[in-house]
C-alpha cells in the first residue's frame, strides 16, 4: 500500500486547481483520474461544443491562454490545455486509475483503485458538478423502438436515428442542441422546464464580464438565502461562438422549433407535456431583468462610460403552450435526447456524507467527516464555483482547511 499526505480523486480542472494549490504549499498528494487528464472533456461532450465562457475566464493560474481572451474554446483545445497545465504545474496525475472505494480507518482514509490502494490522512473529490447525465426514471417507460440519448453520448446530428427529435431540458444544452439538429434538418420538439436567459453580450461587454466585474459571480454561499435552490439553478441559455450570437427560445421558435411546457410523464409512445410555458418563460424573463439590473446599477454608481441600456436584449419572449401529449411514433419522432442536468453518484465512497438524494454534504467543500474534502461543485463557495476559473478559486480557499487538518493530525500522532 502506497501512503500520501491527500489523494486527489479527479484529473479535470479542479483536480488540477487543487493540486497547483497544494503543491505551492508543500504538500504531498497524487491526482488519481480514471481515464485521460480532464477525460469528460474527451469522451463526453459533443463534437461542436465550445466553452460558454471567454478565454479570459477559462483559464488555470499560470496558463492563460494565447490568442484572443475574448473567443470561445472548443471543449476538444479545452481538453488539450487540461493536460498542458498538468504538465506545466508537474501535477503528480496517475491516468487510467478508477478509484473503487474510499474509507476511512484509523490513520485517515483507504483508498482502493483497480491497480493497488493508497494510504492518505485526507481525501478531495474532485470528480464534477457534472458527473452522470441525469434521466428521469419515467425514461424507463419509453418502447424500446424510441433510441434514447444523453448529452454525455450525442456526438453529432449524423449519428442519430432517421427522424424527429424530442429533447427534453432548455438550458444551454438543451437549447445548444436544438439548434444544432434542427439545423441538419431535423425536426425538433423542446420541452421547457425552469430555464434562464441572458444575452451573449449587454452594453458592449460579455455577459459573464458584466457579472463578475458587477459581483453578481463571486457572491459567497452565506449571501445566497436557500443554498439548496441556488445550487439547483440551470445553467444560462448560452452559446459560445465568434459572432457573440444569443440563442433563446424565441429564436428556436422562429427557426422552426416545436416548443412544448414540462414534461410530465410517458405511457408508452405517448409522453404528456404540462402547459406551462408562459408561467416558466415569464418567470425566466424576470430573472434575466434582475441580472440586467445589477448589471446598470454597477454602471451607474461606478460611473463607467459604455454603450446605453439595450431594449432589444431585455424584450420578453413570452410564450404560451397548452397542456399536450404527443405520441412519438404518430410525430415520426424515433429519439429523445434527455438534456435534463446532472447529478452525482458516489457508489465508491463509504462514509456518513451523503444526503438523502446522495449528494455530498458539505460547507464550502469541508464535509462532516475529518480530512473528507470536495471541489468543483455547483455553488460549492461562489456562484462561480463550478466554472473553470471558479474551480481554482475554491482550491486556494480550500487548502488552508486541509493544511489545517494535516498539521493537527500530525500532532495527535505525535
Amino acid at each position: 500500500m502506497q501512503k500520501v499526505d491527500v489523494v486527489i480523486i479527479g484529473g479535470g480542472q479542479a483536480g488540477l486547481a487543487m493540486s497547483r494549490s497544494l503543491t505551492a504549499e508543500g504538500i504531498d498528494h497524487v491526482v488519481l483520474e480514471r481515464g485521460r487528464i480532464g477525460e469528460r472533456w474527451h469522451s463526453e461532450r459533443w463534437r461542436s461544443l465550445h466553452l460558454l465562457t471567454t478565454n479570459a475566464m477559462s483559464a488555470l493560474p499560470g496558463l492563460p491562454h494565447e490568442g484572443d481572451p475574448e473567443a470561445f474554446m472548443p471543449a476538444s483545445a479545452f481538453a488539450s490545455y487540461l493536460s498542458a497545465y498538468a504538465r506545466k504545474i508537474a501535477a503528480p496525475v496517475l491516468s487510467s486509475v478508477a478509484v473503487t472505494r474510499v474509507e476511512p480507518n484509523a490513520c485517515g482514509y483507504r483508498i482502493s483503485t483497480a491497480v493497488g490502494d493508497w494510504q492518505s490522512r485526507a481525501v478531495v473529490i474532485a470528480t464534477g458538478a457534472c458527473e452522470t447525465s441525469f434521466r428521469p426514471a419515467a425514461a424507463n417507460l419509453l418502447p424500446t423502438s424510441i433510441e434514447q440519448i444523453s448529452p454525455a453520448a450525442y456526438r453529432e446530428p449524423g449519428l442519430l436515428p432517421p427522424g424527429g427529435v424530442l429533447i427534453v431540458g432548455a438550458s444551454s444544452t438543451g437549447v445548444q442542441l436544438a439548434e444544432e439538429i434542427h439545423a441538419s434538418g431535423r425536426p425538433v420538439t423542446l420541452s421547457v422546464g425552469d430555464h434562464t436567459r441572458v444575452p451573449r453580450r449587454y452594453r458592449g461587454r460579455d455577459i459573464f464580464a458584466w457579472m463578475e466585474a458587477a459581483g453578481i459571480l463571486d457572491e459567497p454561499v452565506v449571501e445566497s438565502g436557500n443554498v439548496e435552490y441556488a445550487r439547483r439553478q440551470p445553467s444560462l441559455q448560452l452559446v459560445g461562438r465568434p459572432d457573440n450570437r444569443d440563442i433563446h427560445l424565441g429564436i428556436l421558435r422562429d427557426q422552426g422549433i416545436r416548443l412544448l411546457g414540462r414534461f410530465v410523464g410517458i405511457n408508452g409512445s405517448n409522453v404528456e407535456f404540462n402547459g406551462d410555458l408562459d408561467q416558466t418563460t415569464a418567470a425566466a424573463h424576470k430573472r434575466m431583468l434582475r441580472c440586467l439590473d445589477r448589471i446598470d446599477a454597477h454602471i451607474v454608481d461606478r460611473g463607467l462610460q459604455t454603450s446605453a441600456t439595450d431594449a432589444a436584449a431585455r424584450a420578453p419572449f413570452l410564450a404560451q403552450g397548452d397542456a399536450i401529449t404527443l405520441n412519438l411514433w404518430r410525430e415520426g419522432i424515433r429519439s429523445v435526447v434527455w438534456a435534463t442536468g446532472y447529478v452525482r453518484r458516489y457508489p465508491w465512497l463509504k462514509a456518513p456524507v451523503l444526503d438523502r438524494r446522495g449528494e455530498i454534504t458539505h460547507r464550502g467543500g469541508v464535509t462532516p467527516m475529518s480530512g473528507l474534502f470536495v471541489l468543483g461543485l455547483t455553488y460549492l463557495r461562489r456562484r462561480r464555483s463550478s466554472f473553470i476559473d471558479g474551480c481554482a478559486l475554491d482550491a486556494r480557499d480550500l487548502t488552508p482547511s486541509i493544511k489545517m487538518h494535516l498539521d493537527l493530525s500530525t500532532r495527535k500522532v505525535a
